[in-house]
Parts: C-alpha cells; sequence; structure tokens
C-alpha cells in the first residue's frame, strides 16, 4: 500500500458574488485516483486552476473531500482523531517562505515544529542540526531569516518540515516566487532528500525543468489527471500538452522542433547533454 491514496476524490466549493450570495458549485477536484509509494518522488503538473493545489491540500488534511477518501499512511484524513498524526507524516511546503518562516533566529525557526511535538530539547537540536545539514543551511543557523535570499528561506522552511521527521513532503509551487538560482538550490535540496533520505516527494509546479529528474508527472486538467508516466513518456507528447496550456523544457521543444524539420531524433529528449549526443549520432 503507498502512503498516499485517493480514490475517488472529489472537491466542491461554493462560488460566491461580492455580496456572499451563493452562486453556484465548482468541482475543483474531479474523481482523481492517486498511489504514491514511500520514497517516490511525483510531480504535479497543471495550469492555474487545473486542481494541483486543491489536491496538495488534501494530503495535508488542510481541506476534506466533498467524496471519495485520502489516505496518508492508512490513516483517511476525516478522521479528526488521526489529523495530527496526519500532519507530522506529511508535511506541507508552501509557494512563499515567509509565510511560513516565524523565528528570528534560523535554528529557532526549524525548531519551532519538533517543540511543538514535544520532542524533548536535546532531541530538538539534534533534528534542527541534521535538517539544516540536509538542505546545506547549517552555516546560517545563527542567522535572521530577514537576511537571507529567496532561495536560502524555502530551505530553511523545507528544514523546518524535515525537522518533524515527516515521511512525506507536499511542496507547491515551492520555486514560484525565487529566481532561477533560487529554484536550482531548492529542488537541488529536494532531490537530495529525496535520494539521500528516501523520504517521498510531491512536487506540485508549472517549471517544466524541475520535473525532469521527478519518478512520474501526472498532468491534472479542470480537476481530472489527463496524463501520467515518467517524465520522458510525458514530454514526448508535445503537441498535447500545448493544448494543456502548458510548457516543455525548453531542451525538449528544440528538439521537437528538428524532428520536424526532418531531424532523426528519439522523443522525450530532457537535456541538452541528451540532445548533444542524438546529434553527434
Amino acid at each position: 500500500m503507498g502512503i498516499i491514496q485517493a480514490s475517488k476524490l472529489v472537491f466542491e466549493y461554493i462560488r460566491r458574488d461580492e455580496e456572499g450570495n451563493a452562486e453556484g458549485i465548482t468541482r475543483a477536484v474531479d474523481e482523481v485516483d492517486l498511489d504514491v509509494k514511500q520514497g517516490e518522488f511525483v510531480a504535479i503538473l497543471g495550469h492555474n486552476g487545473s486542481g494541483k493545489s486543491t489536491l496538495a491540500k488534501h494530503i495535508n488534511a488542510i481541506l476534506y473531500p466533498t467524496e471519495g477518501t485520502v489516505l496518508v499512511d492508512g490513516k483517511d484524513t476525516r478522521d479528526e482523531a488521526h489529523i495530527w498524526e496526519i500532519r507530522q507524516k506529511a508535511g506541507m511546503v508552501f509557494q512563499n517562505p515567509d509565510n511560513q518562516i516565524i523565528g528570528q533566529v534560523v535554528e529557532e525557526d526549524v525548531g519551532f515544529g519538533p517543540e511543538n511535538m514535544g520532542v524533548p530539547t536535546k532531541e530538538i537540536w539534534e533534528r534542527v542540526e541534521e535538517s539544516l545539514k540536509a538542505v546545506g543551511m547549517y552555516e546560517f543557523r545563527k542567522h535572521s531569516p530577514n537576511k537571507l535570499s529567496g532561495g536560502q528561506k524555502q530551505r530553511v522552511s523545507i528544514a523546518g518540515v524535515i525537522a518533524m521527521h515527516p515521511k512525506c513532503i507536499i511542496l507547491d509551487e515551492p520555486t514560484a516566487m525565487l529566481d532561477p538560482n533560487g529554484r536550482k538550490e531548492v529542488i537541488r535540496a529536494v532531490r537530495a532528500l529525496n535520494q539521500v533520505e528516501h523520504v517521498t516527494i510531491l512536487l506540485i509546479t508549472h517549471y517544466m525543468e524541475e520535473v525532469i529528474y521527478a519518478d512520474r508527472v501526472i498532468v491534472m486538467d479542470q480537476g481530472r489527471v489527463v496524463m501520467q508516466g515518467i517524465p520522458r513518456e510525458i514530454f514526448s507528447r508535445v503537441e498535447k500538452l500545448k493544448e494543456l496550456r502548458l510548457d516543455v523544457p525548453q531542451v525538449t521543444m528544440l528538439a521537437h522542433e528538428l524532428k520536424k524539420k526532418g531531424i532523426s531524433l528519439p522523443d522525450g529528449i530532457l537535456t541538452t547533454q541528451e540532445l548533444a549526443q542524438a546529434l553527434m549520432q
């Protein structure tokens, strides 16, 4: 059984006008099935309004299903008796790191979660140290978060989640507010957590270059899962992704255009190295 399982998940919300009167019902997630194995790195793609962030909030029990079920490590997210346990198992990192950082000093901020969990003081400091080292921020442990760059702040946010020893981390567009260097820092830290610590990763993003290292890619549109497969399979379908108003990695698009000009290349090229080797052959 996977660490995260959704079965026929439906989430509906009531649309209201400016005066608060009900206008109708929108189905943001529409009968989604999901099965994520422990240690897997799954990327979820979709344009704005596709339902990907709404899906993510169900895994952390921020939202509850209108219909269907979500299980996290075998626990039903609608069972209030297990909410605290579920949120320890599935940590959440949001777009804006400033909304998650509350401490005046980096190490205090990272220790906030374990402290609330009742972890003994000695173990809290051990967790703070290991978490900051895991994201490459240990040397900044005595700094004020206000003096860090966007990428550094987001890595501190991730360290704060790691310190609670979750089995799974859900990252909801964690690099949306960062510059290219900040994005690289965060994705490098996330990949290391997955590969070295075997933490399950659910990455929600609209930056295609961030998903080429995922084990599996899920594409959502209008609340439904419309495509699913390994990155190479997904990015082989350039025209379908265009229909869904999604980009592909720049090198994949270049290879696609070269193929249309008659150059023999394999489908789903993901890196410049792959393209260079294919052209040389």
